[in-house]
């Protein structure tokens, strides 16, 4: 499952390890009625990806399937991901401000999965195995045959609940490829259109 980049406004703290997700956080809603209602919410995938320059002798890229992604703004051109707090990704976007994302395409299933394991110990590998460009503008890794990529610079990082929302202006789009139909997420799955 990739990670649920999803927060809402005025939700308590998760619960800790001993908790009942079924308990109601203050306002009345418990974990598992939040996710069972917003499972219902088809939602694009993405990977975001950044290159850490201060990881090994060559640096080392780092990716992250996302499902919140969304346009901001046109002018300027503006975009916002949603992280989960403490995430590697989260911790290497607060210190480094360049970062891309590729929307990934219905055949990338497996793209979007490898990406979304907890616990794996490097992200080479991962990379090793598709194909992939380096961005002019962030240095992070863009994928091919992915239907658009953005490079993008954080404007503003933005605490909500357990997640930090990431708005970055987009310095490069790609739009490798120019057809095909979405990887999209819905009810605990990847599904296509059609």
């Amino acid at each position: 499952m990739p990670q649920t980049t999803i927060a809402a406004a005025g939700t308590a703290a998760p619960p800790g390890p001993d908790s009942d997700p079924l308990i109601p956080h203050p306002d009345g809603v418990s974990n598992e009625e939040f996710r069972a209602a917003l499972s219902r919410l088809a939602a694009g995938v993405v990977l975001v990806t950044a290159h850490a320059p201060d990881e090994g002798p060559h640096g080392e890229d780092i990716g992250m399937t996302a499902t919140a992604f969304v346009s901001v703004s046109l002018d300027p051109p503006l975009v916002m991901v949603s992280l989960r707090e403490g995430s590697r990704m989260d911790d290497l976007l607060a210190e480094q401000p360049h970062w891309a994302v590729s929307v990934l395409s219905g055949n990338q299933r497996q793209i979007a999965g490898r990406f979304a394991m907890k616990g794996r110990v490097s992200d080479r590998l991962l990379f090793d195995a598709i194909p992939w460009t380096r961005g002019a503008y962030s240095g992070a890794p863009l994928v091919g045959d992915s239907l658009a990529t953005l490079e993008c610079r954080t404007e503003q990082r933005v605490t909500a609940g357990d997640h930090t929302l990431v708005i970055g202006r987009v310095l490069g789009v790609g739009v490798p490829a120019a057809e095909g139909d979405p990887l999209m997420y819905f009810q605990g799955k990847y599904r296509q259109l059609g």
